[in-house]
This record gives structure tokens, C-alpha cells and sequence, in this order.
């Protein structure tokens, strides 16, 4: 779903950015090692960053969820909320850093059947969460549990939506640019995503 509204505040840079957007620009370099764009355009709501920041490093640290669970889940969302952005961004973490199976990222950026059975419950789960807003069913619920999860990280996954939808619906306002370090993995959301 594209939108033709386009916020025109300019990104931030560290060199210019007022003292609380300067604070929290420095606190996502040395998180992630680099000011991506998209914070660069988060930095104009200094809370909106800063609260994106502290929900990502909570789920990341205390999901209960692997490396490549946790990149499973944010990519979905992301696909589902149709972000080019964060889909780009998290297909590059997973190839990178998370070590997903290229065949499971290009099965959720396509939305395909996922060839890792555990995997493909924690996806559809999480579509569940985003598609009812938040109303599983109980089938949607009990078939999560029955891949070995846990109730508790049920709530890890509202976590990670309320932390994807940040980032995904200020990236639309933004029509936020990918970075060069997460081009090879650019996705064009198709019409059928975040709707």
C-alpha cells in the first residue's frame, strides 16, 4: 500500500542535531554501529527513537527467542506492514548476522511456505497478530504453543509489533531511502501487503 503523504522534515546528522536528538542519534550508532536512515528521520521525534530503540534491545535481549526467531519476526511484521525499508534491512541481518536460511527470508519477503516448520509457526503466529490487530484465534494461539512456544512469547511478539510499527509507519511517512549496506536485499512491497 503506498501513501502520498510524505513527511518533510529533513534527516538528522549529529553534527546539527539539537541536544536530545544528538543523545539518541549517538546511542543507535553505538547500537548499531552506524546511523541508518531511518533513524536519522526517527531523530525528529527524539521519544519516538528512543522508545523504538529501548523496545528493539529488550525483545532482542530478553525474547526468549533465537537470533533467527527474532529476525523471522521482525521481517514478517515488516512484510505484512508492507515496509521496503525494514524489509531490506532485516533480510541484510538475517543473511548477515542472524544466519536465516536465504530459502526462509525469500519464502516470508515472497510471502511462500516457509521451509522450516518451526519457523513457519512463529511467522504465521506473528501474521496473525498484525493481520487481526492483536486477536489471534484460539487455533492461531494453540498451534504457536504446539511448535514449542510459550504463552510468554506471545507477549514478546506484541513487543516486536509495537517496535516493527514504529519503524514500518515512519518509514512510510518518511519514504525512507535504504541504505547502501542493505541494497542487495531491496524488496518492492507488492499490493497485497499492509493491507
Amino acid at each position: 500500500m503506498e501513501n502520498d503523504y510524505a513527511i518533510s522534515l529533513p534527516p538528522l546528522v549529529l553534527d546539527s542535531a539539537a541536544a536530545r536528538a544528538k543523545a539518541v542519534l549517538e546511542q543507535a550508532r553505538a547500537q548499531v554501529g552506524f546511523i541508518p536512515n531511518m533513524y536519522a528521520n526517527m531523530a525528529n521525534s527524539p521519544g519516538l527513537l528512543e522508545t523504538y530503540l529501548a523496545g528493539y534491545r529488550a525483545f532482542r535481549a530478553a525474547s526468549g527467542l533465537t537470533p533467527a526467531e527474532q529476525e523471522t519476526v521482525f521481517l514478517t511484521i515488516s512484510r505484512e506492514n508492507g515496509c521496503p525499508y525494514c524489509v531490506a534491512a532485516h533480510s541484510t541481518l538475517a543473511d548477515t548476522a542472524s544466519k536465516v536460511p536465504t530459502a526462509v527470508t525469500d519464502a516470508i519477503r515472497d510471502d511462500a511456505e516457509i521451509p522450516d516448520a518451526r519457523l513457519a509457526a512463529l511467522a504465521a503466529f506473528t501474521r496473525a497478530m498484525v493481520a487481526t490487530r492483536g486477536h489471534p484465534s484460539r487455533e492461531d494461539g494453540e498451534a504457536f504453543v504446539a511448535a514449542g512456544y510459550t504463552e510468554r512469547q506471545v507477549l514478546e511478539i506484541v513487543l516486536a509489533v509495537a517496535v516493527k510499527t514504529l519503524s514500518n509507519y515512519s518509514n512510510h511517512l518518511f519514504h525512507t531511502v535504504t541504505d547502501p549496506r542493505f541494497a542487495r536485499r531491496r524488496w518492492n512491497a507488492p499490493a497485497d501487503a499492509g493491507r
